[in-house]
């Protein structure tokens, strides 16, 4: 019999003679709550139920409604639970994991230099130990991460550069500031790797080994000698190269602490960490160990840390494991809290306690200037014991997005350089930047204090510093005054009155290298400034910042004037940035920085020519895989 015939004989078999129209849809029914249980419908007493409902492979009686599973108990209110295994078809059948879907039904052709696409050497899918067979790993949820990154920096600029005393580049110059132009070169390949045990999509990795080198290759130009070397023999260029340890650790999982995966975690080794959001007191990789976790589905994050501080290379600025690491400690605790004390504000709290007992350590830095002790006041060797209590906030108020930051510095300075007797320390700090977002545009407020010495000759140090800061704020690096150093000559050598990626008018030796210092002359800072996304992959962005000192008392110490105005001046700066294919693996930046100097600093930095505006100029490529 054909099937033409035989399809006929089988639906009037099954079917009544006559079928009834479908009745028009009902609106959806409530759902349940947790406590009810879902009742079937009622079965339609005109409908026949038959036996098997697929009487012919892929095809469905009209009009029969197939009666559901038992619902699921509901154990968080307000949370949908997923329908059990019975509700679905059979036809669809689990897998283990997601990999092995993709990798069957041939969706993903890798390719290990793109970093675009599912790749495993970039953590996207678990090692395949058969490839591997000498890797001492079990389990099919190991992961290999590798990445690499290529930051290129080419910075013409200019700053008061003091003329040698010895000899000059010139003959006949007598001035104490000469020329002020100057270039830098500067590239680092940055390559680390990572392997990690544990599916991180949803919680944190059982145990993570991760490595990351450094290789920095730097040129410098300046128009005075003394100024790169304290021979002054030597030429008014540098070419110098450096490899760094930035990462070196191992992070092990010690507890989930609840079913959303709360926990916590240990670390040890030389690690990234930034004590606050915008890195006003510490933010560097150093050798320590912490521990950290969170609590409350995540609204609660704590770190417990001690960190043992490295030396640091003078003209890169990268870690030198091959030296003995610093008498320098530092233990650090804070906690974060989500929506407190208003909702959508995070709020942070930190105690931090910064231990120094370098007092007998003489330090002399790759290019022969002495940075430990600092060449100011009697030279004598400090040691300190500083404590931070901070209070930090990041969020929104309304449409007002907001950070801020306040930090009070509480201890004592055995040996002030100006009186070689103890000091107390009390010094604050107080920072904020609020901006309001209209449509692809962003304008910003920001505003900063450091409270400066009042008096270098009485027991009291009260000029603020961090333990070393790297702040993103007020335009951050793209900022003059924040990506330049301006070397403090007359009060000392090697001594700047800042230090460069800090907004701080410490007077330190050296922000890597050098001590902090609480004898110094504060600053007050108020700006403004827009980022505008023209396009997804490009942005404009300008700042303008005016800044003071706080008190001059200090700088009047230390250059035998009688008085110093405290207006440092005008910085103005606009950027460029451009992210081909709107991501972050290629990021162009071009920005530019000017110094309209005020009478302080006018009056400290008198220069060759009386040049009165000073100048930055960044062009960065940053490439990552």
């Amino acid at each position: 019999m054909s099937a033409g015939i035989l399809l006929p004989l089988i639906l009037q078999a099954t079917l009544p003679a006559e079928v009834p129209p479908a009745p028009p849809p009902a609106p959806p029914p409530a759902l349940p709550s947790a406590e009810t249980s879902a009742q079937p419908p009622a079965a339609d007493p005109g409908d026949v139920p038959p036996v098997d409902n697929q009487v012919i492979d892929g095809r469905r009686r009209p009009g029969y409604v197939e009666l559901l599973p038992e619902p699921v108990t509901q154990t968080n209110t307000g949370a949908v639970r997923a329908p059990p295994p019975e509700a679905f078809p059979t036809d669809q059948i689990p897998i283990p994991d997601r990999w092995r879907l993709i990798q069957s039904l041939g969706l993903v052709t890798e390719h290990w230099w793109d970093p675009y696409h599912q790749n495993t050497y970039k953590g996207d899918r678990p090692i395949n130990r058969a490839k591997v067979p000498w890797l001492p790993i079990k389990g099919d949820d190991w992961f290999f991460i590798a990445n690499a990154i290529s930051d290129t920096v080419v910075e013409p600029r200019s700053f008061p550069i003091p003329v040698g005393v010895q000899t000059t580049q010139d003959p006949g110059r007598t001035d104490v500031f000469g020329n002020t132009s100057s270039l830098a070169l500067s590239q680092t390949f940055i390559m680390g790797a990572a392997l990690v045990k544990g599916s991180t999509t949803f919680m944190p990795p059982h145990v993570e080994y991760r490595a990351t080198l450094a290789f920095n290759v730097n040129y410098v130009d300046v128009p005075e000698k003394r100024v790169l070397f304290v021979q002054p023999s030597k030429p008014s260029q540098r070419l110098d190269h450096f490899v760094g340890v930035q990462e070196l650790f191992v992070d092990y999982h010690i507890r989930n602490t609840s079913e959303r995966f709360d926990f916590d975690s240990v670390r040890v080794g030389i690690q990234p960490f930034q004590a606050d959001f915008r890195g006003f007191l510490f933010q560097d990789q150093q050798l320590g160990i912490r521990l950290f976790g969170t609590r409350d589905d995540n609204r609660f994050q704590y770190n417990l840390g001690a960190f043992w501080r490295l030396e640091k290379d003078t003209n890169s600025g990268l870690n030198d494991i091959t030296q003995s690491p610093r008498k320098d400690f530092l233990f650090v605790a804070n906690a974060y809290r989500q929506d407190f004390l208003i909702p959508a504000l995070t709020s942070e709290v930190v105690f931090a306690y910064n231990r120094n007992r370098e007092r007998n350590d003489i330090q002399i830095d790759k290019n022969g200037f002495p940075v430990r002790p600092a060449l100011l006041g009697t030279l004598r060797g400090r040691e300190y014991d500083v404590f931070y209590l901070g209070y930090n906030v990041d969020g929104r108020i309304g449409r007002i997005n907001l950070t801020a930051s306040a930090y009070g510095a509480l201890g004592e300075d055995r040996n002030s350089f100006f009186t070689d007797r103890p000091a107390k320390i009390r010094a604050f700090f107080a920072a904020a930047e609020a901006s309001y977002d209209r449509d692809w545009m962003r304008f910003r407020l920001s505003g900063a204090w450091a409270s400066g010495d009042g008096n270098p000759y009485d027991n009291t140090e009260g000029g603020y510093d961090a333990v070393l800061e790297n702040p993103i704020f007020a335009g951050a690096d793209t900022s003059y005054w924040i990506r330049q150093t301006i070397p403090f000559a007359g009060g000392g050598r090697v001594i700047s009155v800042n230090g460069r990626n800090g907004i701080l008018n410490s007077l330190r030796s050296s922000k890597e290298q050098g001590q902090s210092n609480f004898n110094n002359p504060g600053l007050i800072l108020g700006g403004a400034g827009a980022d505008f996304d023209l396009t997804p992959e490009f942005r404009l962005s300008a700042n303008a910042n005016h800044l003071w000192f706080e008190n001059t008392a200090t700088l009047q110490v230390l250059r035998n004037e009688g008085s110093i105005p405290k207006d440092i001046g005008w910085d103005l700066s606009a950027a460029a940035i451009w992210r081909p294919r709107a991501t972050q693996n290629i990021v162009m930046r071009l920005s530019a920085a000017t110094l309209l100097s005020g009478d302080g600093f006018r009056d400290l930095f008198d220069n060759l020519g009386h040049r009165r505006n000073y100048y930055s100029v960044l062009a960065n490529v940053i490439l990552t895989y």
